[in-house]
């Protein structure tokens, strides 16, 4: 499922492809949006996975599979920073957050793994992507079951510095709502996890309503703060984003305003959305 090695860049996009497919095709099998024929089943340890394929008898699967394939595209020229799933009513939101690493693995000769100069191995990457993904299926089983008829739709968000204005994934279109998104209802942040591997960290942020939720562990739970969302900043140090108490908990860009300035709109793109109606 994932690579036996994480020793190049390469090996690193394809375990972080990977893991973001079966992260979103956990989050659509688990909140009951499409049916089974839409998944495959794969297994992962003793964790049985249901990952989405294409499934041409359902309309709404092929076309998430369409925008996974299009945040890949902007994973592989590493310009996306955000990859946001939410209900169109926000009244659930995943955020996907990437950051790229410059550092080069090294041979450890006395364990005879490769190492990057921070410490990260392919064990550990490996380790740590199965743990997000087994707790992000525990969060899942918790959560309350979502109205019949919904809305999906999807957000990528770019390093603006590196980014060509003209860029546009696969299946995606400059983003024509307004720079803020307002959630429904009383949100409350919970942290999955992350995933590293010396070229690439992964972070995984699940927000939902508070009446949805059930019994989740207390660890994952963030206060929560105003219920804006900022297309701004989002190049944030992780030690900030992490001992903040001020940080707003659904704030994309967890403030950093001073990384690209205040005025400057950050960079976004979004496909059609995807409206799913009388889910059984």
């Amino acid at each position: 499922l994932f690579p036996n090695k994480i020793a190049t860049e390469q090996e690193s996009v394809v375990l972080v492809k990977r893991l973001l497919a079966i992260s979103v095709s956990c989050i659509t099998y688990m909140r009951g949006l499409f049916p089974e024929s839409s998944y495959g089943t794969r297994y992962l340890d003793d964790l049985c996975l249901k990952v989405l394929r294409e499934d041409k008898s359902c309309l709404g699967s092929l076309q998430i599979v369409k925008w996974i394939q299009g945040c890949f595209d902007a994973l592989e020229r590493q310009y996306v920073s955000f990859f946001t799933f939410f209900h169109g009513t926000m009244t659930e939101l995943y955020q996907f957050k990437f950051k790229y690493k410059k550092e080069v693995p090294q041979m450890d000769i006395i364990s005879n793994q490769m190492n990057s100069v921070n410490g990260v191995c392919s064990e550990d990457a490996k380790q740590a992507s199965r743990l997000l993904i087994r707790k992000l299926y525990l969060l899942m089983q918790n959560l309350r079951p979502l109205p019949n008829d919904i809305t999906l739709t999807m957000k990528i968000l770019y390093y603006n510095d590196v980014t060509p204005k003209d860029y546009q994934p696969p299946g995606f279109k400059e983003d024509g709502s307004p720079g803020d998104l307002l959630f429904d209802g009383d949100p409350v942040n919970l942290r999955v996890g992350s995933v590293s591997t010396g070229f690439h960290l992964m972070k995984v942020r699940v927000t939902t309503e508070k009446k949805r939720m059930g019994t989740v562990e207390s660890n994952l739970i963030q206060k929560t703060g105003p219920t804006e969302i900022s297309h701004q900043g989002l190049d944030c140090d992780e030690e900030e984003e992490e001992g903040s108490t001020k940080m707003n908990c659904l704030n994309l860009a967890f403030s950093q305003e001073e990384v690209i300035g205040p005025k400057k709109k950050r960079k976004v793109s979004e496909p059609e959305k995807l409206l799913l109606e009388g889910r059984k």
